[in-house]
């Protein structure tokens, strides 16, 4: 897949995408992911109608010291009140087993996510499993560093990201969590590609979070990365808005996710960013396919067009268009966890038919 960091894989338009589905029944939700993207990279389902342990933070908090949830108000939030010391010391012993650059094992395990805080995981490996066969390709997807720490708060309500003690915990965890997903899905899938995602970034360089550092940022996402890399895996950052995606090409990953529906001129206001990408054999995904009501009124020839629109913007910045469609990847715009069922079917849909469409466009059949 790759030589010398130089990633020689080319998706063509390969479809994938984003966690979150509105079924209520894993085993169902599972079979359809893996028919619906049986030619691309399928995905696990994140649940959130099954309840609080399958929200976007919660459903990766096991192991992490001092997170509480507090089930009576339907959220969580991290003591730092209490005498931490010992977890801490326990943590970071677990974590230097696994991850130690030159004496780690490797071994995630400490970092699972049980079947209480995921059904989803299971059921696809359950249904890989009956196959007995590998797939091409597999998706996984962690909640970012970023959205984590800045979403989730203290016992004074003050988001943890500004806790530098537990920042670096939970940048570690949410590693060792990426790690595990790996290489649980290696034994189904040759290819493994891992999301990190990150919907807060949309909101970098606002008011209301003037004081996050560029600089963190991009070392936060760069050390989740570098874990991604060390299991073989590419690494993909998904963010449901505008960003400064430049912090993304810095940070090493390997696939940008961009809401190409509604925001996909913006990544053309970074050119020579995603020439340093493409350079080192990165890839766009295109989320051209809307998450919203809004899918009710597109065709594959519509988004097929608009897609086409972003791509040329992009391409007029003196990028091949060769280039990018050859490096392009078809996802939703975002998740469908809080769509109606058929709608979020639909969505599915489109993207695998969008997928097939752009591949005969360009004759990557």
């Amino acid at each position: 897949m790759s030589t010398d960091n130089i990633i020689t894989f080319k998706p063509k338009f390969l479809c994938s995408a984003i966690g979150s589905l509105p079924y209520e029944n894993a085993d169902a939700a599972a079979d359809f992911i893996l028919s619906i993207l049986k030619d691309g990279a399928p995905i696990w389902p994140q649940l959130s109608k099954l309840g609080l342990n399958e929200q976007m933070e919660i459903q990766y908090s096991e192991g992490i010291p001092s997170a509480v949830i507090d089930r009576e108000k339907g959220r969580m939030f991290i003591d730092t009140a209490s005498d931490y010391s010992e977890k801490f010391a326990e943590f970071y012993e677990t974590y230097m087993t696994a991850m130690d650059p030159e004496s780690g094992n490797g071994d995630c395990e400490a970092m699972s996510i049980s079947e209480d805080f995921s059904k989803g995981i299971y059921a696809v490996e359950r249904a890989l499993k009956k196959r007995g066969e590998k797939i091409p390709w597999f998706k996984v997807q962690t909640t970012g560093p970023c959205s984590f720490a800045l979403t989730i708060v203290d016992e004074n309500k003050r988001a943890i990201f500004y806790n530098e003690e537990f920042r670096d915990v939970i940048v570690k965890a949410l590693a060792m969590k990426c790690r595990w997903q790996i290489q649980k899905f290696k034994s189904y899938a040759k290819n493994i590609i891992c999301f990190i995602d990150e919907p807060i970034l949309s909101a970098f360089g606002s008011s209301t979070y003037i004081s996050v550092k560029r600089e963190d940022v991009v070392n936060l996402l760069k050390e989740v990365v570098d874990a991604i890399h060390a299991d073989g895996a590419l690494a993909g950052t998904h963010c449901c808005g505008n960003t400064e995606w430049s912090i993304l090409v810095d940070a090493g990953v390997d696939i940008i996710n961009v809401d190409a529906f509604n925001y996909g001129e913006t990544i053309s206001m970074y050119p020579d960013a995603i020439k340093k990408l493409f350079a080192r054999g990165g890839m766009i995904a295109w989320g051209a396919v809307p998450t919203s009501k809004e899918i009710r009124n597109q065709s594959v020839e519509t988004l097929a067009v608009r897609l086409q629109k972003v791509m040329d913007i992009l391409s007029s910045k003196g990028i091949d268009e060769k280039q990018i469609a050859e490096q392009a990847l078809i996802t939703p715009s975002c998740g469908t966890g809080s769509m109606d069922l058929e709608d979020a079917r639909r969505v599915f849909e489109t993207t695998a038919e969008l997928s097939r469409f752009m591949k005969h466009k360009y004759k990557f059949n």
